[in-house]
């Protein structure tokens, strides 16, 4: 009678053995994630019940930490669209670090405490399960000093306020002065920056009746640009000073409110007064 040969086994191969570990490791990983949502769900009825939420809390420190153990936990921060604000001041409104459960990052209130910082306009986060959280940023820019109402203020593009104290480090931005200069500082800004050579020159400009502005070259020479086509005006000025180098006489101020003309009001010369209060004193005597 023939025997039955007995079974054999073998270990599996190394590389097989591994594969099938990993997806082990996925598949609780995953199933953690889906016992988490569904603690939500059920979160959200009990915390309606005053004697539920001690046994939420409890539930979801003991879940958070399953979670970590098995590798849901911060392990890397990537924050894009960062110029001005500081990497340690983003980490604090996280309230994460290193090791954090990362599903203890409420997405949601971090956005809220990073659109509070001074410098960010608008924020986005995002679990990039297992590891890592995404940080995408849109920072406010600086874009002048906002002189008004006997204070000065830093402002952006939108010509809305940076609550920034110290200012030094601003002195390069140009100041904008007026009770409206805010809000209308961006389209002024737009059409000097046409003529860069110039625009480099400009330490201020002065809104005058919300309908016009006056601009500052050097500290000393105000340019009263007209209120229709101001463009227009400052690139016939910018042609000017490349070809006569008109800005760089006596000239105290240059109006360009007429567009077939411009008038100059220039500095008188040293010594002019007292040469006119002499002759005029010499014209007295001999009457």
């Amino acid at each position: 009678m023939p025997t039955r040969a007995a079974p054999v086994t073998e270990p599996l191969p190394r590389a097989r053995r591994g594969s099938r570990l990993g997806a082990l490791r996925r598949a609780v990983r995953w199933a953690t994630v889906a016992t988490l949502a569904a603690a939500c769900c059920g979160g959200v009825a009990l915390a309606h019940l005053p004697a539920g939420r001690a046994a939420l809390a409890t539930a979801e420190a003991g879940v958070l930490s399953a979670s970590a153990t098995l590798g849901f936990v911060v392990g890397n921060v990537e924050v894009e669209g960062r110029t001005t604000t500081k990497t340690a001041t983003i980490l604090a409104a996280l309230g994460a670090h290193r090791g954090t459960p990362i599903f203890a990052v409420d997405p949601d209130r971090a956005r809220r405490r990073l659109e509070r910082l001074p410098w960010v306009r608008s924020a986005t986060i995002e679990r990039r399960l297992p590891r890592t959280l995404f940080v995408r940023l849109v920072e406010r820019y600086p874009l002048a000093i906002w002189q008004h109402d006997g204070r000065q203020e830093l402002i952006d593009r939108r010509g809305e306020v940076i609550p920034v104290k110290d200012l030094s480090r601003f002195a390069r931005l140009p100041t904008v002065v007026g009770a409206d200069a805010a809000r209308n500082a961006e389209a002024l800004l737009a059409i000097l920056a046409q003529q860069p050579a110039l625009a480099a020159r400009v330490t201020a400009a002065i809104r005058v009746d919300d309908r016009r502005w006056d601009v500052r070259i050097d500290r000393r020479i105000d340019v009263l640009l007209p209120e229709e086509n101001p463009a227009a005006a400052w690139a016939r000025l910018a042609k000017l000073e490349r070809t006569t180098r008109l800005l760089q006489r006596d000239v105290e101020a240059v109006d360009m409110r007429l567009s077939d003309r411009l008038v100059l009001r220039v500095t008188a010369p040293i010594g002019a007064g007292a040469a006119t209060a002499k002759k005029t004193a010499q014209a007295g005597r001999r009457r």
